[in-house]
């Protein structure tokens, strides 16, 4: 099934879209430009990538040769150890569970809720859903501003098994649609959306959200046949359009919609991907009959929440807001359209901004809060780089006429230096004066920069702690998990801010597009260890039942098993409570919260009745026996056959009932 419903775009209609697609640009440039700025200049202070000076290269020369002796500056590393701090704390919170999502429900669809869960453990293996929100993590606190697109989608793959042919080895693999949602981190330097509205609230209130990305002609061949309904007309064109900019540079091209390549690295070689291999051997085709393909493409995935009739759509409700996805080469030319059909009528672009005062774009990141700090320790840490090369190549006056330039220069430290007698009875002292070298502010200016890491730390909300480091003292445990407790008390607020902005929405995409497109199928549940056979008709019924918990909300909060437990100990304490309830299914419900599926244990009602009766009929006999009643006027013992009770299908022990047992025989014998 698809969450979509592909749509036939008249000329009228595209060139309407290529135009709205240009404005929304046109509009945006200034906040995209000021943006890339930001996130570049974030992105130096990350990598350490900041000094350019000649002096720093020389020496970083000379150490790649081998010369130790040089001094290289450093940058003191600052905002990469909090932004990694944060996100491993939220890695902890989010992606330690197994799996990712669990999945609670009333009793009577706790079945169903075991189906919803495989379904999401199935999305989450296959999708890599982990390395995406990892990504998404440290976007959000480098930059505050950390695209995240969900939807379910149909994606070509291959089974084990093969068709046959007379001859095996002609057997090919098995083409399988596999259907699911995909969970894709979308780059924050190429990503656009709706600046009118909080990025929080893009996936329900903004009219557009898109990225653009660049895929290799091969790349894009591949993309391309993936999609149902494409618009043919435009397949050639698109493959044959250029690139922007002579020769396709991702630097030189200044476009507000072009994809951009961030230059952050003063020493890697980046370049746009793509070789069109036939052109670089010469025997590019060249008599006009066939595509003339490009060596890479700028493809643009783009959500819009329009009115039909302003884009000569005829489709019913023309004139109601609807969610329409386009997918278009090269900024010109669509090649794809689709009427989003979800129940949930959002947007699936999710925007995290774990630092959200209401200024939006405004809002500092961790990133930047940072970057101030790191510059202010790197100046003092150069400082003190500098009297370091101060000392080791001392300023120093020499007399010209006596001592040669290439004497006193020379950099063999044991080298012997002789001197003229330019002028009788001078002494060898007067031939050179070394300035005098003192160094007073070392000791003071390392106490500076640790007082700024810790002001930087107290900006954030952190400590050394926090990012792995021992710090020496004579706390008790209850002190440290104090001080710990209160330290994480700016992670766990941005947790709850993420929750409320991407993971609750996020939940409640995944669990509408399963319930409203997952097919029946069968799945491996990985906890379990076994198959599960999905019921899309039973998952649909239990729509408004299941509850879908992550780290930060588990489903022991959701559920409340606490509450659970000590209402259980209640009832075992309790036989009055007891007879009210029955204590096995609530038993293995609350297990079942916790991860334990005890159903395939529990006593069919089949055989409760046959182990009732045969009790019964023991008790009878015993007293029989006692009244010295001769055991073969008594009634047979029941069998499980009475009761439509086949101990072989569940647990052999009560198959012994079947089968004489010992007490059956001693009466039987009279000697009870």
């Amino acid at each position: 099934m698809v969450a979509s419903t592909s749509v036939p775009l008249g000329k009228k209609s595209q060139d309407a879209f290529i135009a709205y697609y240009k404005s929304i640009h046109d509009s945006n440039k200034d906040t995209r430009e000021s943006l890339r700025a930001r996130f570049i200049a974030v992105d130096k202070a990350y990598q350490r990538e900041v000094i350019s000076t000649q002096a720093h290269w020389d020496a970083k020369i000379l150490n790649e040769a081998g010369d130790n002796t040089k001094y290289q500056d450093i940058v003191v590393p600052v905002v990469m150890p909090q932004v990694e701090a944060a996100v491993v704390y939220q890695t902890a919170v989010f992606l330690t569970g197994s799996p990712l999502f669990a999945v609670g429900s009333s009793p009577a669809f706790m079945d169903a809720a075991l189906q919803l869960q495989t379904i999401l453990e199935n999305n989450s293996v296959r999708g890599g859903w982990a390395r995406e929100f990892i990504l998404f993590f440290r976007d959000a606190f480098k930059y505050n501003f950390a695209p995240l697109h969900v939807c379910w989608a149909d994606e070509v793959s291959y089974s084990v098994e093969t068709n046959l042919a007379k001859d095996l080895r002609k057997g090919q693999p098995k083409e399988v649609i596999w259907s699911g949602n995909k969970v894709k981190r979308w780059d924050p330097y190429n990503t656009f959306i709706d600046s009118n509205v909080a990025p929080s609230e893009v996936y329900k209130k903004g009219e557009f959200a898109g990225t653009t990305e660049l895929m290799t002609r091969i790349e894009l061949k591949a993309f391309i046949a993936s999609l149902s309904d494409k618009i043919i007309a435009n397949i050639t064109t698109a493959f044959s359009s250029g690139t922007p900019g002579a020769g396709f540079s991702v630097f030189a091209n200044s476009s507000p919609e072009s994809y951009n390549v961030p230059v952050i690295s003063q020493t890697q070689n980046i370049s746009a991907r793509g070789t069109n291999w036939l052109s670089w051997a010469g025997i590019a085709n060249t008599n006009g009959t066939e595509i003339e393909y490009k060596n890479v493409y700028e493809v643009t995935t783009l959500y819009v929440r329009i009115l039909p009739a302003e884009f000569g759509l005829r489709v019913p409700r023309p004139n109601t807001p609807q969610i329409y996805k386009l997918i278009i080469i090269n900024h010109e030319h669509i090649i794809y359209a689709e009427l989003q059909t979800n129940a949930h009528n959002y947007i699936p672009v999710l925007i995290g901004c774990p630092l959200e005062d209401g200024l939006a774009y405004q809002t500092k990141s961790l990133a930047d809060n940072g970057v101030p700090f790191q510059q202010l320790a790197t100046a003092y840490m150069s400082s003190i780089i500098a009297s370091r090369k101060r000392a080791i190549s001392d300023r120093t006056l020499y007399d010209s006429s006596r001592i040669t330039e290439r004497q006193i220069n020379n950099p063999n430290p044991s080298a012997k230096i002789p001197v003229r007698p330019s002028v009788y009875g001078k002494s060898i002292s007067e031939a050179v004066y070394a300035f005098p070298y003192r160094e007073d502010q070392q000791a003071s200016s390392m106490q500076q920069i640790q007082a700024i890491l810790g002001l930087a730390n107290v900006l954030n909300g952190q400590n050394q702690a926090s990012q792995g480091q021992f710090v020496k003292g004579n706390k008790t445990l209850s002190e440290f998990e104090s001080v710990m407790q209160n330290a994480n008390g700016r992670d766990q607020l941005a947790s709850i801010l993420l929750e409320a902005q991407v993971f609750t929405p996020l939940k409640e995409l995944t669990k509408i597009d399963i319930l409203q497109y997952q097919g029946g199928t069968t799945l491996y549940n990985q906890d379990k260890g076994k198959e599960i056979e999905i019921d899309p008709i039973a998952l649909r019924k239990a729509v408004l039942s299941f509850k879908v918990s992550d780290g930060l909300i588990p489903e022991s909060k959701l559920l409340n098993t606490d509450a659970f437990t000590v209402a259980l100990q209640t009832l075992a304490n309790s036989p009055q409570l007891a007879a009210g309830y029955n204590i096995s299914p609530l038993f293995s419900y609350l297990m079942k919260t916790q991860g334990a599926d005890l159903k395939d244990f529990e006593k069919s009602p089949e055989q409760l009745a046959f182990e009732s009766a045969y009790s019964r009929w023991i008790q009878i006999a015993q007293q029989a026996v006692d009244k010295g009643v001769d055991p073969a006027t008594l009634p047979p013992a029941p069998i499980p056959e009475q009761f439509n009770y086949d101990p072989r299908a569940n647990n052999p022990q009560p198959e012994q009932m079947q089968q004489s047992p010992p007490q059956m025989e001693m009466m039987q014998n009279g000697s009870m």
